[in-house]
């Protein structure tokens, strides 16, 4: 008996979600693996503040501008070769960066790395969506999800590794035979399923939504640096909303866009969306300030910072796998209204942490945080997910990701402009007290606790001095994590209201549309 295409994609599915779980944790690692190389990129490439900002956001940037495109390019060609293509892009542009002699080669590297990504993360999701039964489904994307937040929180403690033992180049070389292996298992396992009845190409949509949302994120990125009231700053954004409404004009008159503004029709779709917006603008924030806590504010060396978030991986893993059961029992509200207030409580408690508090304190609290934030992403991926039809699941995983990536940005470019403001006023005030401190010397060291603890160490001043230096940073910059960790714990808060009031109590009562079958 001859077995059947849908059969055997059926059969294979479990190894499909494996050979995709390699795709996903090669692009995710990479949103996070820089973080710790950053100090020794400054020092051998004698890269500036601005060009290690970009050498971070670029990756993101791509990444967000681009989802929408290579979603609907993954339902019209085929999602498995969109992301095999995707493995290519991402694995030249790797080789490249592990060459880069010069900080503009290395961004320029990263802007292709996004642009990798950006074909495979929609069509991981879409292709899952596919594969898996309605009941299996919430499963797999837990599974999806989990690899999400343990590649996040693997980057550090891989990063911190190699660059410990090798130099910072080895971070890129680590990809290649990564991408090989997803090459290969992807070839075997991954099915082309696509669109079988594709509208035409939305050209004048894509090129909208790619100007539009580049520009939005250059905008966010460069604000954060620049300040927001910077006439480019101004302009940029300006820009962006213009070309996003011309957008939306589009795709409302057009007869086959690239947006389906239907989808935003369904409460389920739109609530997803809207609460999405709400864990990245909260989320990226925490991580980033977690990042400057390990290394400056506790002096833990690269690998060691890496491997304090592990309870935060382990936390996400659990939550997002054990979603799927409290969602079926319980139902999709209380599930997500509990994961939200939990979250907000942990992160209140986080901002009562002190420059001394030890570290089994924060690796509870990331846990338990990470262990309510994991039930969130997993359960509002499948709602967002099973709310729109199969066959345009390339498109909605677009969506999804873009809005998240999206808020992401805003949340590190804004938490990190009242961190840098908070830090710099409260730093300037306590550095006045300090006998014989240089004026030229604290009003650079204001500019981050990075920069302060480097001047401690530096050797430029004597020891007893660079002691009061250091711990004057190390303070004033624990005055901005508390306010950090209270604003993104209301966030969350303001999270769990609109679950309350907007999300249906279970996951059954998705619709979807007439004649949705599997693709």
């Amino acid at each position: 008996m001859v077995e059947t295409k849908e059969a055997r994609i059926y059969r294979l599915r479990w190894w499909t979600l494996a050979a995709i779980s390699v795709s996903v944790l090669v692009m995710v690692l990479d949103t996070t693996v820089m973080n710790v190389a950053l100090p020794t990129i400054q020092r051998q490439l004698g890269a500036t503040s601005s060009e290690l900002q970009w050498m971070v956001v670029a990756y993101t940037m791509m990444l967000g501008a681009l989802m929408m495109t290579t979603g609907s390019l993954g339902d019209r060609i085929g999602r498995g070769k969109t992301l095999r293509a995707g493995l290519v892009v991402f694995g030249i542009a790797s080789v490249g960066a592990f060459l880069s002699g010069t900080p503009t080669q290395l961004i320029i590297c990263r802007v292709f790395m996004g642009a990798g990504a950006a074909l495979m993360m929609p069509n991981t999701l879409s292709t899952i969506t596919n594969v898996f039964s309605e009941k299996e489904r919430g499963q797999a994307i837990g599974v999806w999800a989990g690899l999400n937040a343990v590649g996040i929180a693997l980057g550090p403690i891989i990063g911190g590794s190699l660059v410990q033992h090798y130099n910072w180049n080895s971070i890129f070389g680590i990809n290649i035979p990564i991408v090989i292996s997803a090459l290969i298992l992807g070839w075997f396992f991954i099915p082309d399923t696509r669109d079988d009845q594709p509208r035409k190409l939305d050209i004048i949509g894509n090129l909208l939504s790619l100007a539009g949302l580049a520009t939005l994120i250059y905008g966010l990125v460069t604000g954060g640096s620049r300040g927001w009231t910077d006439a480019q700053v101004l302009a940029t954004i300006s820009a962006s909303v213009l070309l996003i409404a011309l957008f939306i004009f589009w795709e409302k008159r057009t007869s086959h866009p690239l947006l389906e503004l239907s989808f935003f029709r369904n409460p389920q779709f739109s609530t997803g969306i809207g609460i999405l917006i709400i864990i990245g603008l909260a989320l990226n924030g925490v991580i980033y300030v977690l990042t400057y806590y390990m290394q400056f504010v506790r002096g833990y060396d690269p690998l060691g910072a890496g491997l304090r978030f592990v309870p935060f991986a382990i936390g996400m893993l659990f939550g997002s796998v054990m979603a799927n059961g409290f969602v079926r029992r319980l139902g999709v509200k209380p599930v997500m209204a509990t994961g939200f207030f939990g979250a907000a409580i942990l992160l209140m408690v986080m901002s009562f942490l002190r420059v001394d508090s030890p570290y089994w304190q924060l690796g509870t609290e990331l846990f338990l945080f990470s262990l309510f934030l994991g039930s969130i992403a997993s359960s509002v991926t499948n709602v967002i997910m099973g709310s729109i039809p199969k066959a345009k699941a390339g498109i909605g995983s677009g969506i999804n990701t873009t809005f998240q990536m999206i808020a992401g940005t805003i949340g590190v470019s804004v938490l990190g402009a009242i961190l840098a403001s908070v830090y710099a006023a409260n730093f300037l005030k306590s550095a006045a007290a300090i006998p014989d401190l240089p004026a030229t010397l604290a009003q650079k060291a204001s500019d981050s606790v990075g920069v302060a603890i480097g001047i401690a160490k530096s050797g430029q001043i004597p020891a007893a001095l660079a002691d009061s230096l250091a711990q004057t940073a190390r303070l004033s910059f624990m005055d901005g994590w508390g306010i950090i960790m209270v604003i993104s714990g209301t966030i969350f808060v303001f999270g769990a209201i609109v679950v309350l009031i907007f999300m249906p109590s279970r996951q059954d009562t998705l619709t979807h549309e007439p004649g949705d079958k599997k693709q």
